[in-house]
């Protein structure tokens, strides 16, 4: 990105002579974006982290739909599908070709919000700690701690959303639209439905974020050890962070899925009457219902929507990091020549 002032193409320079061992930077290269300025500013990460949140959630949103159908524990015949192309391809021919999307506008207005907290804490955090622990060196220790509290803000946001996302996202749902089911579970259910799942959230998300981060930041070490902003590096890196997170963590995705849709079927044929609760009944249903075999239903989709999801997370929210910085750098430069 070429820059319209001297003085900010002279500080660009500076600040790509070295990199973190001391070793010059290839004149060619972007440069290490990380440090310019040397601490990005909090507004620059919710920027970034909301645009990426946003674009993660929605660009993927059909496969996750069919995942939370496939994590279905006693699913109706005509929901029951062998694979993610086939479920779409029927929930298309036989629902309509929005189907898919349904519960994507809630999606988007908890995303949002959520992700801007979440990647300004996470890069807040892990500065401070790395500080702390490595000297200002990349620590995995502080990348994990920073993305287990970053997640306990966005999941405080998130969940409700995810609570009526799943609900609509459900086969023959009653709800008409996002505040039909709002209305509805709030007066059937109260406020409190829109956190039953919160602990669970949490006790799958920080081990996937802790799992999540480590494996990106692992990547980047051996991918682009100076920090330059390399958009294939942020690609393959978040591919893999996502990959490894979520297969790891199925288990209880899936308990969060039957916390969250309260399975009415699968509930009433094991006897449970009223609302089911709290992370370890959630385990001892899905234990009952369909044995170990059970937590790992929709892993397939649950992997195929993150990897590209974390990917495109990685990959905007890099760019506008790198974007916004630049442009930064571009303005302090024009006001320094007044």
């Amino acid at each position: 990105m070429e820059l319209s002032s001297d003085r900010a193409v002279a500080r660009l320079e500076m600040s790509q002579i070295q990199n973190e061992d001391g070793e010059p930077f290839n004149e060619n290269s972007d440069g290490d974006y990380e440090s310019l300025p040397p601490h990005v500013s909090v507004t620059t990460h919710m920027t970034a982290g909301a645009v990426a949140g946003v674009l993660e959630h929605t660009v993927m949103y059909p496969v996750d739909s069919v995942k939370t159908r496939m994590q279905s524990l006693q699913p109706d015949p005509n929901a029951q599908y062998k694979s993610v192309y086939e479920a779409l391809k029927r929930i298309i021919k036989t629902e309509g070709i929005f189907r898919p999307l349904r519960g994507l506008n809630i999606t988007m207005m908890g995303a949002g919000p959520a992700h801007a907290l979440y990647f300004a804490c996470y890069e807040r955090v892990k500065h401070s700690l790395s500080h702390i622990i490595q000297s200002g060196g990349n620590s995995h220790i502080a990348n994990g701690v920073a993305g287990s509290v970053a997640t306990v803000l966005h999941d405080a946001i998130m969940n409700p959303a995810e609570v009526v996302k799943q609900r609509m996202q459900m086969y023959n749902s009653p709800y008409r639209g996002l505040w039909d089911c709002v209305r509805t579970v709030t007066h059937a259910e109260g406020v409190g439905a829109f956190y039953r799942s919160y602990s669970t959230q949490l006790t799958m998300n920080i081990p996937f974020q802790a799992v999540h981060f480590i494996t990106y930041e692992l990547m980047q070490e051996q991918l682009n050890p100076h920090r330059h902003y390399n958009p294939s590096s942020h690609i393959v890196s978040g591919a893999a962070a996502g990959a490894v997170s979520a297969a790891v963590t199925t288990p209880l995705d899936v308990c969060k899925t039957l916390l969250n849709t309260q399975e009415n079927v699968a509930l009433s044929s094991v006897n449970i009457s009223g609302h089911l609760s709290g992370m370890a009944n959630a385990f001892r249903t899905v234990y009952r219902l369909g044995g170990l075999a059970a937590f790992f239903k929709g892993v397939q989709a649950r992997v195929i929507y993150q990897m590209p999801s974390t990917a495109i997370a990685w990959s905007v929210y890099e760019f506008f990091k790198y974007f916004l910085t630049k442009q930064k750098l571009e303005q302090e430069a024009a006001s320094g020549q007044l």
